[in-house]
């Protein structure tokens, strides 16, 4: 996967916002493994993976509904962002 940049994180966030809380950890653990997959993809075949993008968190994330994130993250938003950070360690992915 590509290294992962602050605004990955929030595109993250914004896709996890989008969904029920209960949804959110198998969505952020999608996120992490498709841009991992379209990061293989990239690599592989020299362009960018139709679907999930170029291999960033970010490009996949933004192949999902997301919300508009607020101005400073509130409860909701850190336990998200908590849930794409765990995700992101759990596959070896910071």
């Amino acid at each position: 996967m590509r290294p992962v940049l602050p605004g990955c994180l929030d595109r993250g966030t914004a896709a996890l916002l989008a969904v029920p809380g209960p949804a959110r950890a198998g969505l952020a653990r999608r996120l992490v493994a498709e841009a991992r997959a379209a990061d293989k993809w990239r690599l592989r075949m020299g362009k960018a993976h139709p679907l999930w993008g170029d291999g960033s968190l970010m490009a996949a994330a933004l192949r999902h509904p997301r919300v508009a994130l607020p101005p400073s993250l509130g409860r909701e938003g850190r336990a998200a962002l908590r849930l794409l950070l765990d995700a992101l360690d759990e596959a070896g992915g910071l």
